[in-house]
């Protein structure tokens, strides 16, 4: 296992006003959280207020897939699952980066899934990662960016076990987390569906816990 950051170039090219996501008066955070946690329209295509404000494919995740294809040794066959796909964007911009990789994506949005970009329909399911519809070892690859802090206990247990079993060699997960109190004020402020809160010391217990053995990072909130 092992720290590997891929996610920093797109995370700290956002401007975040913590403090008005908090105190907006239309959209505040319980309500903000209320929407976001349904995984619809409001989730990725409504008001930025709510999360996304539009999650529209601009191919800005292509730097992602190759940083990581490059890391890991991919190349045209091998088998790629990402849990928490969402619109498909870094398993599409796989398939540009190694033609004949073979991807696969799952989500628990429908519309997600629904409103997936073109390239990658028929790879994508509607799913949770508590319970992967998958063979044990069938992939190469399988990451996770973003999704697992949004678990409560009990389905992160699962999910990473989940992660482990059906990865062959490779497998990266990246999450929200904190290393100090003003870092965990900025994720509290700003979040809208992490139910796992854990500083860096606790999500390794969580990953000895499980059994997972692939390599992760964190997203701060600095």
């Amino acid at each position: 296992m092992a720290y590997v950051d891929f996610l920093s170039v797109i995370h700290k090219s956002t401007t975040r006003d913590y403090l008005a996501r908090v105190n907006d008066l239309e959209f505040p955070k319980a309500k903000a959280a209320e929407l976001a946690k349904k995984w619809d329209f409001d989730y990725w295509d409504g008001d930025r207020r709510v999360n996304y404000g539009g999650y529209r494919y601009d191919g800005r995740w292509a730097k992602v897939a190759k940083a990581m294809a490059d890391h890991y040794g991919i190349k045209p066959g091998d088998k790629i699952l990402d849990i928490g796909c969402g619109k498909g964007f870094l398993i599409y911009d796989f398939t540009q980066v190694v033609p004949g990789v073979e991807v696969q994506g799952i989500d628990i949005s429908s519309y997600a899934i629904e409103n997936v970009v073109d390239g990658v329909k028929d790879r994508v399911q509607v799913g949770h990662a508590n319970k992967l519809p998958y063979a044990d070892n069938e992939f190469d690859l399988v990451f996770s960016i973003n999704t697992f802090h949004n678990l409560h206990a009990y389905d992160l247990d699962a999910a990473l076990r989940e992660m482990e079993r059906v990865g062959k060699s490779h497998k990266y997960i990246c999450v929200e987390s904190y290393r100090n109190e003003v870092e965990k004020a900025n994720l509290l402020y700003w979040q809208v569906t992490c139910e796992a809160f854990n500083t860096p010391e606790e999500w390794s217990w969580w990953f000895k816990q499980t059994g997972y053995t692939g390599d992760h990072s964190f997203i701060y909130f600095e």
